[in-house]
C-alpha cells in the first residue's frame, strides 16, 4: 500500500477554532496511507519568497498529527517549523482562503508539475469565479454576464435581479435590483443609475454576474458538501429577519438539512464537470426557484469549510468520509 507525503497550504492568521483545516489534517494524519503531512502558512513571514515573491519552491511548515488543533496565537506555524520543498511531496492540499491571485495559482502548477493537487490550481482559476455558472445554465436560474451599464439595465428590465461581483465572496458586494432601486444589505435603497455610476469601472473591467432574483429566497440557501463526486452533507442557511441575504457572514443562520432529489441530480450533473478540472472538493449552493424546486446558485471550489460542523449536525463521520474520498482520488491519479 502506497503512503503519501502531503503539503497543506493555508493562511493561519485567518483561522478560528471553527476552521475545518484542523479536523481534516488530524484525520488525514491518522490515515493508513499518510506518511507525513506538513502544513505551511502564508502568514509566516519566512514564507514570503514562496507565496508572494514566488522565488522559492520551499516553505516553512509545521508537522501535522492526529492531535492537530487550533491555537489562537498561531505560534506552531511560526516556530519549530521544517523546510519542505513542494517538489518533494506527493500531494498538495489547497486550504488557502481568499485572496489568492491567479498568478500564484499558475505558479504552483508550474513548480510542481508532478504533484497531485486537491484542488487543482488551474481548476480553481476556472471555477472559483461566478462566471463559471454560465457553463451549466440548465441547473441555474436565468443569468447573464454583464460588462456594461446597458447590459445591466437590459437584464433588469426583464426581472428583479441579483448582481454579483465575479470574484468576491461571503456575500460581499452582492445587491438586489428591483424596480429601478438597488438594495445592499440593510442600507437604504439607491437609484439604479446612481449605483451603476459607482461600479462602472469595475463592471467594464471585470464584469458582474446578473441572476434572476428568486422570490423564495426566504426558504434558505443550502450548502451541499461534495468530495470526489459524493455528497457528504448539507446545511441550510436562513436569512436574518427582513433580509434576503442567506450568508452567515451577513447575519444568516445555519441549520441541518437533507439533500432533495433535484439537488442530487444537480450534483450528478456538475460533479463530473468539476472533477475534469481537478476539483475534488466543492460546495454547491442552491435556492428554491419560483416553481418551488431547488436550483444551483453558486459553486465554491477554493477552500471549502463546514466539515466538522456537518459532522455534528448529521451524526455522520463527515470528516473521515472527506479524507477517505480524497485518498481515493489521489490513488486514482497516481495509478493512472
Amino acid at each position: 500500500m502506497k503512503k503519501y507525503n502531503f503539503l497543506v497550504l493555508t493562511e493561519h492568521t485567518k483561522h478560528s477554532e471553527h476552521n475545518s483545516l484542523y479536523a481534516l489534517v488530524a484525520e488525514l494524519a491518522g490515515h493508513e496511507q499518510c506518511n507525513q503531512i506538513y502544513v505551511a502558512s502564508r502568514g509566516n513571514p519566512e514564507n514570503k519568497s514562496f507565496f508572494d515573491d514566488r522565488t522559492s519552491s520551499k516553505v516553512e511548515a509545521r508537522l501535522g498529527n492526529t492531535s492537530f488543533a487550533y491555537q489562537a496565537d498561531g505560534m506552531p506555524f511560526l516556530e519549530g517549523t521544517t523546510s519542505v520543498d513542494i517538489q518533494a511531496v506527493d500531494v498538495v492540499f489547497m486550504r488557502l482562503p481568499r485572496p489568492v491571485t491567479d498568478a500564484f495559482l499558475e505558479h504552483l502548477v508550474a513548480i510542481a508539475p508532478k504533484q497531485v493537487f486537491v484542488n487543482n490550481p488551474k481548476g480553481i482559476i476556472k471555477t472559483s469565479t461566478k462566471e463559471f455558472l454560465l457553463n451549466i445554465p440548465s441547473v441555474c436560474p436565468p443569468m447573464t454576464l454583464c460588462r456594461s451599464v446597458a447590459e445591466v439595465l437590459d437584464f433588469a428590465s426583464k426581472y428583479a435581479i441579483v448582481l454579483k461581483p465575479l470574484r468576491e465572496y461571503g456575500g460581499k458586494g452582492v445587491v438586489k435590483v428591483e424596480q429601478g432601486a438597488v438594495f445592499e444589505g440593510d442600507s437604504k435603497p439607491k437609484a439604479l443609475e446612481e449605483y451603476l455610476r459607482g461600479i462602472k469601472e469595475e463592471l467594464e473591467k471585470d464584469g458582474y454576474l446578473a441572476m434572476k432574483f428568486l422570490k423564495n429566497v426566504s426558504e434558505g440557501d443550502k450548502r451541499i458538501l461534495v468530495v470526489n463526486g459524493e455528497i457528504l452533507a448539507s446545511s441550510l442557511r436562513l436569512p436574518a429577519p427582513d433580509s434576503w441575504l442567506c450568508n452567515v457572514a451577513q447575519g444568516g443562520t445555519s441549520v441541518p438539512s437533507v439533500v432533495s432529489p433535484e439537488e442530487e441530480k444537480i450534483i450528478q450533473k456538475i460533479a463530473p464537470v468539476l472533477l475534469k478540472e481537478g476539483i475534488v472538493m466543492f460546495g454547491a449552493d442552491t435556492l428554491v426557484d419560483d416553481n418551488g424546486q431547488r436550483i444551483l446558485s453558486e459553486v465554491n471550489t477554493l477552500s471549502i469549510g463546514g466539515f466538522p460542523q456537518a459532522e455534528v449536525q448529521t451524526g455522520k463521520p463527515v470528516v473521515k468520509m472527506a479524507i477517505d474520498n480524497i485518498i481515493a482520488y489521489v490513488n486514482q491519479k497516481v495509478n493512472k
